[in-house]
């Protein structure tokens, strides 16, 4: 059969590198992601299970450890240590590289998820999906869409034991009477698996793969997915604590664009981020406490939800406060109650409009009074062209309240930006007739230093572009250092200058 190749690249996973080929073949409906994967014999892998079992007696390794991610390092060195002392007892003639290699296989199958640890270590793939034993597991590849690979977990029996691995990593579990996981792993992606019967083919997991390296805002620039412009007005309504809603569909980015707007917080502010599964990262340098819901256990107890946390949250002097997706009306209460009362909140909604945001926030499941969306200061709408592939700002609004009646109120979305297919621009499109007025109120600024503080704004995010100054900590430290001293960063950008800082780190880097 031959295959045309597409794409080839290398890929790294715990020290053990595979080649991985991309390619259209005859008699197959789509492409193909082929991985290299070491094969080794019988004697070779009877060799392996006897240093798993060795490496787990002498290890000496416990249940907590193996929750808390911040150990997984520690161990998988620890691991790394004894099994490099076995082999060179076991195969004293054989090659350093194969050794490696050997170790790197090991520590997939004991703290990892198999062959799968490639397919996480792949930063082309979005999504990676098991429908079952009988199938290959599919990919979603950022450049060519789904893609077949020729990676297999057999048995039915192996993907249920994945499945709890992840489930016991974050407290959680997956059993027959719970056949349903939505959970993360150590590496910040989000997983979902469901058990035979309640998915008739076989066990399925479905992980999401989030980037190692986050977008920041040089990023979503530098690809068009918002403009320096838009971003500045977003950044300004952060700075001095403005309300913004994300929405948009499944897929679309909204929880990346909630990471890109985070490090305009200034550092010395206090966040609380609730969710159901960890999907926001925030940069370090931040006052960041996440937290994370908790099913009942099997006697039903133990729970913890969304609205407990958001509750909590309140009592522990929050600055800003990041909701991961409303969903709830209860939820929602507490939320835009915290807006009212002075707390600055961010969150995402599942809608493709700013005003289809309007319908689902005070439509069910979620009915909200309508009143309560006059403490929404801005509407982001994020959109996914599913063409190309290709993530843009579609909208970004205010929210506006008419009276109809005496008794009738309703409330409007007033775009102020939006983008444009044809150009593939986003621009201007009207007036705001409420956000500047109210950010006037809790600043004092007058029309005039507004604009010349959005110019200003506009100036260093470009100067971000041109330098590709784009990492998060490096993004993190220019916006931070512009908070406690402007003149320092304006001036390197009237010169057009890097910071010293980044001027070495690139060298390091380099």
């Amino acid at each position: 059969m031959s295959a045309k190749i597409l794409e080839n690249y290398d890929v790294k996973a715990d020290n053990v590198a595979v080649e991985v080929q991309v390619v259209e073949a005859e008699n197959e409906f789509v492409r193909q992601y082929l991985l290299s994967i070491p094969e080794y014999g019988l004697g070779t892998k009877a060799l392996l299970e006897n240093l798993k079992a060795s490496i787990i007696t002498d290890a000496g390794i416990n249940a907590e450890k193996m929750l808390n991610p911040k150990f997984m390092k520690e161990l998988k060195d620890r691991f790394a240590e004894k099994a490099g002392k076995l082999l060179q007892r076991e195969l004293p003639d054989s090659k350093p590289e194969i050794r490696n290699t050997l170790i790197g296989l090991l520590i997939h199958e004991m703290l990892g998820l198999g062959k799968i640890e490639f397919l996480l270590a792949d930063g082309n793939l979005e999504e990676i999906v098991i429908n079952s034993a009988a199938e290959p597991i599919w990919v979603y590849h950022k450049k060519f869409g789904w893609l077949k690979s020729n990676v297999f977990v057999e048995p039915e029996a192996e993907i249920q034991n994945f499945a709890n691995i992840i489930a016991r990593r974050v407290g959680k579990q997956i059993t027959t009477l719970n056949p349903l996981l939505d959970a993360h792993l150590i590496t910040g992606d989000r997983a979902n698996a469901t058990l035979f019967p309640i998915s008739t083919r076989g066990n399925t997991i479905t992980i999401r793969r989030f980037r190692r390296d986050p977008w920041t805002v040089t990023d979503i620039i530098d690809n068009k997915t918002a403009s320096a412009e838009l971003m500045s007005l977003v950044w300004l309504a952060i700075q001095y604590e403005m309300n913004i809603l994300i929405s948009g569909g499944t897929g679309s980015g909204k929880t990346s664009m909630l990471n890109v707007c985070m490090p305009f917080i200034e550092a010395n502010n206090r966040i609380i981020s609730i969710e159901d599964t960890r999907e926001i990262q925030l940069p370090e340098f931040l006052h960041w406490v996440p937290l994370t819901t908790r099913e009942p256990n099997s006697e039903g107890k133990g729970e913890i939800s969304m609205l407990d946390l958001l509750v909590n949250s309140l009592r522990m002097r929050p600055d800003r406060i990041i909701v991961g997706e409303v969903r709830r009306q209860r939820e929602a209460e507490v939320m835009f109650e915290a807006m009212h009362t002075g707390h600055s909140v961010y969150t995402t909604v599942h809608a493709n409009t700013a005003d289809e945001t309007i319908r689902r926030l005070v439509s069910p499941p979620i009915s909200i009074p309508i009143t309560m969306l006059d403490s929404v200061h801005l509407n982001l709408v994020m959109f996914r062209n599913r063409r190309v592939g290709a993530r843009r700002v579609l909208q970004l609004a205010e929210y506006i309240s008419e009276k109809r009646s005496e008794n009738e109120e309703r409330v409007r979305a007033n775009i102020l930006y939006r983008w444009k297919p044809a150009s593939d621009e986003i621009s201007k499109h009207s007036e705001s007739i409420r956000f500047y007025d109210e950010l006037a109120m809790h600043t004092g600024f007058t029309p005039d230093e507004m604009q010349a503080d959005l110019k200003q704004k506009k100036e260093i995010l470009e100067w971000l572009v041109k330098n590709k100054i784009r990492d998060i900590s490096s993004v993190g430290r220019v916006i931070a250092e512009y908070y406690l001293d402007t003149s320092s960063i304006t001036s390197l950008v009237e010169k057009n200058k890097v910071p010293s800082w980044f001027v070495e780190k690139r060298a390091v880097v380099e």
